[in-house]
């Protein structure tokens, strides 16, 4: 008989909160192994004893047959003699000061738990909190590691027998699943209605369904705050849900049951299907089918595409199936602040946009909104947060500790140690106080969790940020060094993070409003650039910004500005659509930009689809940011591929050392179609087609002085998809090696992983403050 061996195991990843240790334990049994498993604050501590042959078969299926949520980083295995060891059992979590360990994000309820939900016959039927292993809350409800009931707002609940048998159950799929509950001892549901006085109804449920389908408006208490949700075919519903809420035209999110349903409203690709139906559930951006749909078209007026998503908890499936109807399921809060979480401050915050409340008892210890994604050959993050958050973005070096406090607008912060860049949730823009109150909880709890303590503060260039006073602050009480990072070039390294490439390369940044090194507004940069500096390359042609936000509200302004600028201040003006200027403003502004009176330069490129926006007669002011762009993007025909030969002319110049993009000759012959009658569809795929053209010869020109040839794309326009596509293509025609984003935002929400490498590398090379 051969001599038993012991095998110690560690592993590292998301491997807590994912049933990583009832695995184990079936694994062992498997193989017929003795020993333990263990978490720790910083790992999976494992020890397995029996024959060779059956350990090495035991480790092999560790890291293949993993649970589906976990993702294992790094396994580290020794063997040592054998101890003996009598049976396999699950230790008591260990503690351990200033280790740490990854915490999984919050996952959508799985086929099984479903099924349960569904079954007249199975104890949890309707229960609105089932859960498993393999599903449920995670990152909502911990407050510390090791991820143990004791140390999530779980605790209050005492699991009833039947609940504790399946916890202590090594065979059963809620063995140790630190939510489970069920309709005896876990939490429960009320309705209230706007005064906050409970509803009597036997059935909460039914009670809520009733209602949406009467057209009320619901505040639900999901798993990271309060949605509020309405019935998406009903356009009074809506169009009151807009009034409350204050919410102009910016598009909602909808909420369908299942696969069928979403096919009855949109086209879906298989890659976008299986982001829909993955654990993460993210919104996505799909095409509307409005032939097809009864979805009314206020819920996104304008727009080819909308959100959907599939239900995620429980709850979610109950009231679906309870109405039968898709509903509007867009943010708890009201404007631009944080979302509800607690049910006394959502009877206060939300009071007079909700008729009725549906409530719950399960704390929720850190806000977290619905994530936004499109699809793009690969999915695209456009707000990171549920199902994604906090995992890290794994980096290509180890990292100072460094906290980053990102950008004014989709504010996110980025704590880095080790090779982990922990990118927050969306946290939202930087305009009030609870905002920030949100920004600096959720970075202590990050700090918390993730056992970091900064040595290095990071934040944008701009002065009048809140999160830049927020840096200046803590890194003076703390003694923090402080690295302000230029706008744009921390969105090409948020890129290159990402990506895993250290650059140099070409930065295309593209977006809207970034303080530049010059005191301007940059927007349209090309950037020589790595983790570590750039130079400005290229950029778009400056132009005066009538009124500063004026301008951003009223596109029209824009217009003005570059027709004044670029064509003469006596161009006609007659035949033009520019809709929400009235003959006195366009004397006031165009008295603004002869005196340059409060009209900074600016060279971004989102004030530059802006302006042609308006002078097509799209869009001439907006209610929420970037709709003139968007609906110009929206505008363009479905062939524009077929339009490549029929773009704009511009030039490109040296001046003192920087190349600049002239767009005269954009603008007039966008002036020229306008004044021919040509249709909007035309003049915005011909204006795609010449913004692809000038990103691809500015990348030539740069690659001529440089011999770079790779290009990182960056920057909220390059949400634009139909820019993307073509610019992408344009580039590799041109054999270019082309990085985008694929983990983090291209916009403002991925600014703080930029800037936390920056401060990193400037920190390392002593260049800090």
């Amino acid at each position: 008989m051969r001599a038993k061996k012991l095998a110690r195991v560690l592993v590292w990843g998301v491997v807590q909160g994912v049933g990583f240790r009832p695995f184990v334990y079936r694994l062992a049994y498997q193989y017929s192994l003795q020993g333990w498993v263990r978490n720790t604050s910083g790992n999976v501590e494992i020890e397995v004893e029996g024959n060779e042959s059956n350990i090495r078969s035991f480790l092999v299926d560790l890291e293949e047959k993993a649970p589906p949520m976990a993702h294992i980083e790094r396994v580290e295995v020794s063997f040592l003699p054998a101890r003996g060891n009598s049976g396999f059992e699950i230790l008591p979590s260990q503690g351990e000061a200033e280790r740490y360990q990854l915490v999984s994000p919050d996952i959508a309820t799985c086929e099984d738990c479903r099924r349960e939900l569904l079954c007249p016959s199975d104890r949890r039927y309707r229960y609105p909190f089932t859960n498993c292993t393999n599903c449920g809350p995670r990152f909502t409800i911990i407050e510390d590691i090791p991820y143990d009931r004791a140390r999530t707002t779980m605790r209050q609940f005492k699991m009833c027998p039947r609940c504790q048998q399946e916890y202590d159950d090594p065979l059963n799929r809620r063995f140790h699943a630190q939510p489970n509950a069920c309709p005896d001892c876990g939490p429960n549901l009320e309705i209230v209605d706007g005064d906050g006085s409970r509803v009597a109804a036997d059935d909460v449920i039914r009670a809520a369904g009733k209602f949406l389908k009467q057209g009320k408006i619901l505040a639900i208490r999901g798993l990271g705050g309060f949605q509020l949700a309405c019935d998406a075919t009903d356009r009074d519903a809506v169009d009151l849900l807009r009034t409350r809420k204050k919410r102009g035209a910016k598009p909602f999110a909808v909420m369908v049951a299942n696969m069928e349903d979403v096919a009855r409203h949109c086209l879906l690709s298989p890659g976008e299907s299986r982001l829909l139906e993955s654990p993460e559930c993210p919104i996505v951006l799909l095409r509307w089918q409005h032939s097809s749909s009864d979805v009314c078209p206020s819920v996104a007026p304008n727009l080819k595409y909308i959100g959907m998503m599939l239900p995620y908890t429980p709850l979610h499936h109950l009231l679906l199936s309870e109405t039968g109807l898709p509903l509007v399921m867009t943010s708890g809060n009201l404007s631009e602040e944080p979302i509800a979480k607690d049910n006394g401050e959502a009877l206060v915050r939300l009071k007079g946009i909700a008729d009725y409340f549906l409530l719950h008892n399960r704390d929720i210890y850190s806000r977290y909104d619905d994530s936004v994604y499109f699809v793009d050959e690969v999915p695209r993050p456009i707000r990171r947060a549920r199902g994604y958050a906090p995992y890290p973005i794994f980096l290509s070096f180890k990292s100072e500790q460094v906290l980053a406090c990102g950008a004014e607008e989709k504010n996110t912060f980025c704590l880095t140690k080790d090779e982990h860049a922990f990118l927050s949730q969306h946290i939202g823009d930087m305009e009030n106080e609870e905002t920030l109150e949100h920004f600096e909880n959720t970075i202590e709890l990050y700090k918390g969790l993730f056992r970091v303590e900064p040595r290095v503060i990071a934040c944008d260039m701009h002065p009048e940020y809140l999160s830049t006073k927020y840096a200046r602050q803590i890194g003076a009480e703390y003694g923090l060094s402080l690295v302000p990072v230029q706008h744009h070039h921390a969105h090409i390294a948020s890129c290159l993070a990402e990506n895993r490439v250290n650059g140099p390369v070409i930065g295309v940044a593209l977006d809207g409003t970034g303080y530049g090194s010059d005191g301007t507004i940059w927007g349209g940069e090309f950037l020589f650039a790595d983790l570590n500096s750039f130079r400005r390359m290229g950029q778009l042609e400056y132009v005066p910004l009538p009124g500063g936000a004026a301008a951003i509200k009223k596109p029209c302004r824009m217009a003005l500005s570059y027709l004044y600028t670029l064509l003469g201040k006596d161009f006609p003006l007659a035949g033009f659509p520019l809709a929400g200027l009235d003959p006195g403003e366009v004397e006031i502004v165009s008295r603004q930009l002869e005196r340059r009176v409060n009209s900074p330069l600016t060279s971004s490129a989102g004030r530059l689809f802006d302006a042609v926006s308006a002078l097509a007669g799209v869009r001439g002011k907006i209610d929420y940011e970037a709709q003139a762009a968007i609906e110009l993007e929206m505008a363009a025909p479905d062939n524009a591929e077929d339009f490549e030969s029929e773009s704009y002319p511009f030039a490109i110049i040296e001046e003192q050392g920087v190349r600049v993009v002239k767009l005269a000759g954009v603008i007039s012959s966008v002036a020229r179609d306008v004044r021919a009658g040509v249709p909007a569809p035309i003049i915005s795929v011909r204006f795609h087609h010449t913004v692809a053209q000038i990103i691809t010869r500015m990348c030539r020109v740069i690659a001529e002085v440089s011999s770079i040839r790779d290009v990182a794309l960056s920057g909220g326009v390059f949400q634009n998809r139909l820019l993307l596509k073509l610019t992408t293509s344009a580039l590799k025609r041109d054999g270019f090696r082309v990085f985008t984003h694929q983990l983090v935002p291209c916009n403002d929400g991925g600014v703080a992983l930029g800037q936390a490498v920056i401060a990193n590398f400037a920190v390392k090379e002593g260049l800090c403050v």
